[in-house]
């Protein structure tokens, strides 16, 4: 058995992750108070943007079909979230339970804000004559797109922490930017989003995994060890 890492970080990741999550802050607000106060210029390229792709989707059956798979199965908001309960029990097995709680609360933390601008904003969703999906609830932010943001960002600084080797890295990687782009794509082909919503859910969701970051790195977890063989012992 190894002993715990006492590696000394070299880089000021809780530094980098207040600074990013400061800077996500404006064009969160400025994007939540556009929608809010219902700006004509973004509700009109919304409606061109949204117009658009559900005509490519009622005429592209096919690649409609395939969407719904995907946003309903493979990147549904509850498919995500059984990815973080695997870290999750993961990090407990390893002793990090700190870490466990706080990634816990962070993906709870991310819903709760999400469910709360929703029903804030209470922006309506596309309305169709000819549907291709349907949707509840009000529309902003885009649920599976911050959820997605969200778990893919806490699921990336985990194996970073944990020094993953390059080729799981990248394959990581690969997999989180086509998981988070995808899912939104998704939601805008099936017409149940508005374009300014998977923005939204997208800067909302890093903005989470930057806060969580930083509030983590600074927090009372930050000399937790994460068991055998980690290479960081705070989160950094």
């Amino acid at each position: 058995m190894h002993p715990p890492s006492t590696d000394t970080p070299t880089r000021p990741t809780g530094s980098r992750a207040a600074r990013t999550a400061a800077a996500l802050c404006v064009p969160s607000v400025v994007l939540l108070l556009l929608v809010a106060l219902e700006w004509h210029p973004l509700l009109s390229l919304d409606g061109d943007i949204a117009r658009t792709t559900h005509r490519w989707a009622v005429d592209d059956p096919t690649t409609t079909r395939v969407s719904r798979i995907l946003t309903d199965w493979v990147w549904d908001p509850w498919a995500m979230r059984a990815l973080v309960a695997v870290a999750v029990i993961w990090l407990a097995l390893r002793g990090a339970w700190w870490l466990a709680l706080w990634i816990t609360g962070a993906c709870a933390a991310g819903s709760v804000v999400q469910q709360g601008l929703k029903a804030a904003v209470d922006r309506p969703r596309p309305s169709w004559p000819d549907p291709v999906d349907s949707a509840h609830f009000a529309a902003f932010p885009s649920g599976h797109s911050m959820t997605a943001m969200v778990v893919c960002g806490l699921l990336l600084w985990l194996l970073r922490t944990h020094g993953a080797g390059p080729v799981l890295w990248r394959t990581a990687l690969t997999l989180a930017v086509i998981s988070v782009a995808g899912v939104g794509l998704t939601r805008i082909w099936l017409g149940v989003h508005w374009p300014s919503d998977v923005l939204g859910g997208w800067l909302l969701g890093a903005l989470t995994v930057a806060v969580a970051i930083a509030t983590y790195t600074y927090g009372p977890g930050r000399r937790a060890t994460y068991g055998p063989g980690s290479r960081a012992t705070d989160g950094t």
